[in-house]
């Protein structure tokens, strides 16, 4: 085993209470899943690939420390933005004190804001939207239908664009090489997702269906889930899921929305839907969110919630990290690969 890094160091020591403690015990938990022969499934909500959550996640998945992924469609095109257009984004400190005239400015030149970064459009996404529009067309024309990620790993791994980012440091590329197993449901509410529906509308794609759905996300998931997920140790409790063993397959919650809950829901899919009990339930969880326990919201319920839904078991490893993903996320994985 490789000697710890300054980062690892650092919050070994450091970091001993509260959220610091929870990052710290979150980590150790993940590496021990692994350690025990598991894998770890990762959900990307938000904006963490603008956010440039490949500089630490694209190292993660080299070092096969991720196995599988879902992510929102925002996730999957803004680290392909990212990647090739990184030289045209402009970065605004003061986002907080822009005006509407100052939004309407950045509007005019088709800079589109997350927060305090600016995602040009013309070299980003309507660079990308011409090299998918051309895969789509062509899987058109053959009757094909593929995944909207299965398109973005065939322009990825095309070599046909051209980078300002070292590719190393992109997540979508590293996954794409792996040709890891990914989910993207409800890539609908993208920016490419809107593209492609433009493009079905103007007759530039004859079949709608050329794109493949969320449904058929879930179906592929569960054929997956249950190809892939072995149980590691058998849960106590009472009641009929007495004797659900944990599984094989961790759960690691960046955000929540679609990307989280969609995935994690295959689960009591597979029991209550399809009658299959012997499919062991999530082998460990985690969830990074700013969402503090609320009403009725996903994002903030407790991690013990999910036993009610027949995806945890009472004895999964459970930790919620209450803080912005943009800081954890990094110094999780950094910790995990000893940096």
């Amino acid at each position: 085993m490789s000697t710890p890094g300054p980062i690892s160091n650092f919050i070994e020591h450091h970091y001993r209470h509260f959220n610091a403690a929870a990052l710290k015990d979150a980590a150790h938990s993940y590496t021990a899943h692994l350690q025990k022969g598991g894998s770890m499934f990762l959900t990307i909500a938000g904006a963490m690939s603008t956010a440039e959550i490949g500089l630490s996640l694209a190292e993660m998945i080299r070092q096969d420390k991720v196995h599988a992924i879902c992510c929102t469609g925002a996730n999957l095109e803004e680290d392909v933005f990212n990647l090739v257009a990184h030289n045209y984004y402009e970065r605004v400190p003061n986002y907080r004190d822009l005006t509407g005239a100052d939004e309407v400015a950045l509007l005019e030149r088709h800079m589109n804001r997350v927060t305090d970064t600016c995602i040009p459009e013309m070299e980003a996404m309507r660079r990308i939207e011409a090299a998918v529009l051309a895969e789509w067309e062509a899987a058109d024309k053959r009757g094909e239908r593929l995944f909207p990620h299965e398109f973005m790993y065939r322009i990825l791994l095309g070599g046909k664009l051209e980078y300002q980012i070292d590719p190393k440091n992109s997540w979508l590329m590293e996954a794409a090489k792996k040709n890891l197993p990914m989910f993207v449901p409800g890539w609908e509410d993208s920016t490419l997702g809107n593209m492609y529906a433009g493009h079905v509308i103007t007759g530039d794609v004859k079949n709608v269906h050329t794109v493949r759905t969320g449904i058929e996300y879930m179906m592929a998931l569960a054929d997956w889930y249950t190809k892939s997920a072995k149980p590691l140790t058998a849960s106590a409790g009472t009641g009929r899921h007495a004797t659900s063993p944990d599984g094989s397959i961790g759960f690691f919650q960046i955000g929540g929305g679609i990307a989280g809950d969609f995935p994690i829901c295959v689960v009591p899919m597979l029991h209550q839907d399809l009658q299959r009990p012997e499919v062991p339930l999530w082998g460990y969880f985690c969830q990074i969110s700013d969402s503090t326990t609320s009403y009725g919201s996903y994002s903030g319920a407790v991690p013990n919630e999910k036993i009610t839904w027949g995806k945890l078991g009472i004895n999964t490893p459970k930790h919620i990290i209450e803080s912005d993903a943009s800081i954890v996320a990094p110094l999780v994985f950094a910790l995990i690969l000893g940096w």
